[in-house]
């Protein structure tokens, strides 16, 4: 069953004449979110948020999922002048570039990752720092988008998220931790003295177990819950638990703040979606 979490439509953005709109896809096993951006006007002209609530995490589920969806918002049928897809999910890892080589890509996931003999791995170039990004798609999702708008561009949600970051940072020193929220996970990015520190992705069910993972990274990193600062993203607000329990242990936060506007509807938060949000730039 699919769970419409947010709809919104900007009246002012033509949803009839797509065809020089951009359309931005984000996948999970458990959801999927997309958004229109009008070049011409700067805006955003459709934000759509839903949960898969029977998901399985076989891939066949996962398939139907999408596809029920397809079938029922209609504005994914569209010609768009570009599709972006990010994939977001746990089965990364980052190799520093000297060290890389494109034919030992299972050798990157094998330590952290369960990897199946038949399984297709993919890598992504950040093209600000001398990282590469190795992970295994929703394979099976991206054969059926191709059937659908023939060509797209697709990435891991973290390259989006790490490229975007160390560029808005690139000029501060000192050390950044930034958490950014997708329902019962998030991913962690410390960025120190302008580089990239470490990447890694949670799942919790509880708030106890939202503030454990944050307190051991900063622990590993000798980062002191005193002096670094805590920028927080996605699905999470001053009024939630989560906040509540972070704000007991680390003193210095805040929430992350976009370089633009216009990429927001008043009805989103500013600080939420980012990996979705800036796919356009």
């Amino acid at each position: 069953m699919i769970k419409e979490i947010k709809k919104i439509q900007n009246n002012n953005i033509d949803s009839l004449n797509l065809e020089d709109n951009y359309l931005s896809i984000q996948l999970s096993l458990d959801g999927f979110s997309f958004c229109i951006y009008n070049k011409i006007e700067d805006k955003v002209g459709v934000f759509g948020v839903y949960e898969f609530e029977n998901s399985t995490g076989s891939p066949f589920q996962h398939l139907e999922n999408v596809k029920q969806l397809f079938d029922q918002e209609k504005l994914l049928q569209h010609n768009y002048k570009a599709v972006f897809v990010t994939h977001f999910n746990n089965l990364v890892a980052q190799v520093p570039q000297p060290l890389f080589n494109k034919n030992c890509l299972t050798n990157y996931l094998q330590y952290t990752v369960k990897v199946l003999e038949d399984d297709f791995i993919a890598y992504d170039e950040l093209s600000n720092s001398e990282i590469i990004n190795v992970y295994i798609p929703f394979v099976n999702i991206n054969n059926f988008l191709l059937d659908i708008y023939e060509t797209f561009v697709y990435k891991h949600s973290s390259t989006v998220l790490i490229e975007n970051l160390l560029n808005q940072y690139k000029n501060l020193e000192g050390s950044f931790c930034f958490v950014n929220v997708t329902g019962h996970h998030f991913e962690i990015v410390v960025i120190k003295n302008k580089k990239l520190e470490l990447f890694n992705f949670f799942s919790f069910s509880t708030k106890e177990d939202f503030i454990y993972y944050i307190l051991f990274t900063a622990e590993q990193l000798n980062l002191n819950p005193e002096e670094f600062e805590l920028i927080l993203m996605g699905d999470i607000e001053k009024e939630s638990e989560l906040y509540a329990i972070v704000y007991q242990y680390i003193r210095n936060i805040k929430f992350y703040t976009p370089n633009n506007d216009n990429l927001k509807l008043n009805e989103i938060a500013s600080h939420s979606h980012f990996t979705l949000l800036n796919q356009f730039k």
